[in-house]
């Protein structure tokens, strides 16, 4: 199986929520450890927009949760509040501990 098409899945459900292809770092870290920022995402629900300190600044979020068992999965950035980071606007980050990766 090509590298391409491996699928990131809830480790709680195995529902597919990413594609290695659209996954742009791994050098992130979240609550349960490492995290990776992928450019897209699916089978997943966006929660309500909020303002959290992060290790790189202040950002408006929402907590991504998968969309089959409601587990959440990291977050999603919808504005940074400081300029040398708009390039995480849009982008959503994955806790690798609760992801699953195909082979």
């Amino acid at each position: 199986m090509a590298n391409e098409s491996r699928v990131y899945s809830c480790n709680n459900c195995l529902n597919p929520v990413a594609f290695s292809k659209h996954l742009l770092s791994k050098a992130f870290v979240a609550k349960s450890g490492r995290a990776a920022m992928f450019g897209e995402t699916m089978n997943v629900t966006v929660g309500e927009k909020t303002v959290k300190k992060l290790m790189t600044g202040d950002f408006t979020v929402g907590e991504i949760y998968c969309a089959k068992c409601g587990q959440v999965l990291g977050w999603k950035y919808f504005q940074a509040h400081q300029p040398n980071q708009v390039y995480k606007e849009g982008k959503f980050i994955l806790e690798l501990a609760k992801l699953v990766k195909s082979a």
